[in-house]
């Protein structure tokens, strides 16, 4: 009998408050400046809001259809066409989501089965796992090859059985800024070959790469496409994490699935929102000079922190900057980031809690998607350790 009623048996109990939250509480806590959790601190575009405020006033306010609202999924589909040469039906392929996370929830939700086997790449994005468990698949972990964090794709193929159900990638990565290239795409493309295995592409930082790399989209290739449910978010392109506003493409039949189970996980997503996503997609230059943008941040805070004692892993992508701190300390990285936030009043996330496994290579991931004032007080403290 439970000791209580009531008490009940966790599903996850491995599981607890992510090291997002917790790093954030204890930046407020001790009034530390917040590098860790991945949100812009400066306000989105004007326009952006004036449009959203505009269809309240239109009194679009009530539920949108279930898939989304229709002009919203049709200007995502002439974005896709133009950027991927890929073309997905706005009536049948394409879903507004509330967020990044949730589309992967659903999607997970609706193909894997009990011990179903899910490949993932660590250091992995912290909602994959659980999802998948949830779900009664098993999680397969593929460590990257620090310190570049490239994929060792024989070492994939080896894993692949006949319970593999899903590939999840992810590119830009979060949290190493690491970017996939086509090669690793035709050499993802070549084991997947011949197989029922799905690809899970989260590709929320579609926009924010540097130097010259080019976003490899599974879109971009007819053969993975054909296999593939893609996730982006329209948070990440335009500074408005809070309004959680993302997409799902798929090819119909996948698409079929994942609308049985969005339609009860959340149903639709805020109207007015999307009315005016559906028009503010008109002004490409908003996501196609993203890059640019974020690349300034980047490179005014790995030159600000030049003279310190860290060693800077150049983001290719992402907004985040990962910086190992084997000069500086020995230390565990989760003591680490809890001390440069309690005594030196900055925050950031220990890449270290992205594994399945203790492998900690010194290395903190902090986000620079920050105003410049802010930027320049972090590097400050930066180098002085």
């Amino acid at each position: 009998m439970p000791e209580f009623p009531g008490s009940i048996s966790s599903k996850l109990p491995k599981i607890g408050i992510s090291i997002f939250s917790q790093m954030s509480n204890l930046a407020n806590e001790y009034q530390a400046i917040n590098l860790s959790q991945g949100f812009p601190n400066f306000n989105c575009d004007e326009e952006l809001v004036a449009l959203v405020n505009q269809n309240m006033k239109k009194g679009f306010n009530q539920y949108a259809p279930m898939p989304g609202l229709l002009a919203l999924r049709e200007a995502i589909a002439e974005k896709t066409s133009e950027l991927y040469g890929a073309h997905f039906d706005p009536e049948t392929e394409i879903t507004i989501t509330a967020g990044a996370t949730q589309a992967i929830y659903s999607i997970i939700s609706a193909v894997v089965r009990e011990d179903d086997e899910v490949i993932i790449f660590c250091p992995a994005y912290d909602c994959y796992q659980p999802a998948i468990e949830l779900s009664g698949g098993k999680t397969i972990f593929v460590h990257l090859k620090f310190p570049n964090y490239n994929i060792d794709w024989e070492g994939v193929k080896k894993l692949i059985n006949h319970r593999t159900k899903m590939i999840i990638i992810n590119t830009p990565h979060n949290p190493s800024g690491a970017v996939l290239t086509a090669s690793d795409m035709a050499k993802l493309e070549k084991i997947t070959k011949n197989t029922d295995i799905l690809i899970l592409s989260d590709e929320v930082y579609e926009h924010i790469l540097f130097d010259g790399e080019v976003h490899q989209s599974v879109a971009k290739y007819p053969k993975l496409a054909e296999r593939s449910f893609i996730v982006s978010s329209f948070g990440k392109t335009y500074h408005t994490t809070g309004w959680k506003i993302g997409y799902c493409l798929a090819p119909k039949n996948l698409m079929t699935e994942f609308r049985k189970v969005h339609q009860y996980v959340v149903f639709c997503t805020n109207t007015p929102i999307q009315y005016a996503l559906a028009e503010y997609l008109k002004n490409k230059n908003a996501y196609l000079e993203l890059g640019a943008f974020y690349q300034k941040k980047r490179d005014k805070f790995n030159s600000l922190i030049k003279s310190s004692r860290f060693k800077v892993n150049t983001a290719k992508g992402t907004y985040f900057q990962l910086l190992d701190y084997a000069d500086i300390s020995k230390e565990k990285d989760v003591d680490f980031a809890i001390r440069l936030t309690k005594e030196h009043g900055i925050a950031s996330v220990p890449v270290s809690v992205f594994y399945n496994v203790p492998i900690d290579n010194n290395t903190l991931r902090f986000c620079f998607a920050k105003d410049d004032e802010t930027l320049e007080k972090a590097a400050e403290i930066l180098c002085k350790i």
